[in-house]
């Protein structure tokens, strides 16, 4: 049978390396891997890619990354990349002029690291839109900058406590100085107007297109449900799937409300049989047991440093009661659910990885695929577990180099000895565990060839920072493998991943072979080609 789709001139990248030099493709699958005998598939109506030296390789695929809020905040006052508070107040100045029918200026994006301590003040807004309430919520997700006009349609004011899963910032005389962490978010995040499912929609393929010409196939959104004023993505996704312009492979991570217990579990089984259709599946809960490092809510198994490198009286948050998640996680396992975990620190990650090996004490080695995603700081001790309990280490690579936020925010407050236990990468390769890849965009960038790099060089593209860490440097190979297979293990595409015959056909063909060139230039790396089934679904030549 002639083949309808015949790559040729190689390298091609298989499961062994990049060791052959020709693919055919069938419908919608890899019928041939070889070399020259492979172009015999060759026929009349077969179209002919001439790789001409560059690399053809699986579908990268985004293990944790929230495309539809993405999409959202780019069609509104986006901040993402702005380095400095000036540009950040300018860019919401300016949103806020084009937009004057806009009852809110949301949007988001900004950094920590632009304003004092990592908290942006209200009066910053006030000066710029004093009339309209404004929510922004940082590029981490974990904290909100807000106006006095916010503050005041929430009733927030010095008097009012503070969420126990979360922090209102405030001035030397205790009023809301203009930055809600946390769960505090959504003391002003309920009063913003949701997104239309029109709105949605159109979030989402647009996120979409962007993925795709990024190389990205399939992905795991990490967060279906309501969360801190955060749309529901879940009606986008099926609409999509039904409609046939879901083009992606999609595994939505249902929510876990912590405020709640095991009684909303019956909940979760019914939204995995609602929401799963064609390309879009619900078959896991995403668990999130801390916050963030940079602003002190990220679960330690030590107290912070403060300013003077003193120990504090702050571990962080545990949003889940840690006696309690064993018990849940073992229910879900049992009910045939993956588990996947926000463990950011220590004593998170610790947590997981117990209530892991509680479920494999009692209900066996199932194929359910836990995975723990961030993994900023993981005690020593833990590292051979993930490998031990088939946990699946999900990094983020992109956060592990030297900058601003993590020299100035965090660091300091973790002193040096967990400073260097932050992203082992290396580490939990060399102990055995499986590694998947994502990057939790909007957080930041969802290009996988940045994170690539950064894993590689543990440097950020374009840097000139010292090495951070560098024993725990992956080879090329090894963060590619996290890109593709390691994170197709971990949204069970078991056809999908690796180039072999059988596979499906989600395909990359990248401007260059980046294993031909220094590692310090593979953030120079673009992609040429996408194909999910052997549809072209991105062009280089046509964007």
């Amino acid at each position: 049978m002639h083949a309808d789709l015949l790559f040729t001139g190689g390298p091609v990248l298989t499961p062994e390396g990049p060791t052959a030099t020709a693919v055919a493709v069938t419908g919608d699958r890899v019928t041939a891997v070889g070399h020259d005998e492979v172009r015999a598939l060759a026929g009349p109506r077969t179209e002919v890619v001439d790789l001409a030296g560059r690399l053809l390789l699986p579908g990268f695929q985004d293990a944790h990354v929230h495309p539809v809020p993405a999409g959202l905040e780019l069609a509104q006052c986006d901040l993402t990349g702005l380095r400095t508070a000036e540009e950040s107040v300018a860019a919401v100045r300016a949103y806020a002029e084009a937009h004057p029918e806009r009852e809110w200026i949301l949007g988001g994006g900004w950094s920590m690291e632009a304003f004092e301590g990592g908290t942006p003040t209200r009066e910053l807004l006030d000066a710029v839109v004093p009339d309209r309430p404004v929510y922004l919520p940082n590029r981490d997700h974990h904290g909100a900058w807000v106006n006095s006009r916010a503050l005041e349609l929430a009733g927030i004011d010095r008097d009012t406590p503070d969420p126990a899963d979360g922090r209102i910032e405030r001035d030397a005389s205790g009023a809301p100085s203009g930055t809600l962490q946390e769960g505090a978010m959504q003391l002003v995040g309920r009063f913003a107007p949701a997104a239309t499912a029109a709105d949605r929609l159109a979030a989402l393929l647009h996120a979409q297109r962007y993925l795709h010409a990024l190389g990205v196939t399939a992905w795991q959104d990490a967060l279906i449900g309501d969360f801190l004023g955060m749309d529901d993505p879940a009606g986008a996704y099926l609409a999509a799937a039904r409609d046939g312009s879901l083009t992606a492979r999609v595994v939505g991570a249902l929510w876990w409300d912590r405020e709640r217990g095991a009684e909303q579990i019956p909940e979760l089984v019914e939204k995995r049989d609602a929401f799963s259709h064609g390309r879009f599946r619900a078959g896991t809960v995403k668990l999130m047991l801390d916050g963030v490092a940079e602003n002190g809510t990220a679960a330690l198994l030590d107290p912070y440093l403060d300013a003077c490198g003193c120990a504090t009286r702050n571990r962080g948050k545990s949003f889940i009661d840690p006696k309690r998640l064993p018990g849940y996680v073992t229910e879900l396992d049992a009910l045939g659910f993956q588990c996947h975990f926000h463990a950011l620190g220590d004593r998170a990650v610790r947590d997981a990885l117990d209530a892991v090996e509680a479920a494999r004490t009692a209900n066996g080695l199932r194929d359910t695929r836990p995975h723990l995603a961030h993994l900023q700081v993981v005690h020593p001790a833990d590292v051979p577990r993930f490998a031990q309990l088939g946990a699946t280490a999900n990094i983020q690579p992109l956060w592990a180099a030297h900058e601003p936020q993590m020299d100035e925010l965090t660091i300091p407050f973790l002193g040096s000895e967990r400073a260097g236990w932050q992203y082992p990468f290396g580490s939990l390769l060399r102990s055995g565990a499986r590694l998947a890849a994502g990057s939790d965009w909007p957080v930041s960038s969802p290009d996988p060839l940045q994170g690539v790099h950064v894993a590689v060089n543990r440097v950020e593209p374009g840097g000139d920072a010292p090495v951070f860490l560098p024993e725990q440097r992956l080879s090329l190979a090894a963060a590619l493998t996290a890109y593709t297979a390691g994170s197709a293990y971990v949204n069970h595409l078991d056809d999908t991943g690796r180039v072999v015959a059988g596979a499906l056909a989600d395909l990359v063909v990248l401007d260059r072979d980046p294993f031909a060139g220094p590692p310090e230039d593979l953030a120079d790396t673009r992609v040429a080609h996408t194909y999910v089934g052997g549809a072209r679904v991105y062009s280089a030549q046509e964007a």
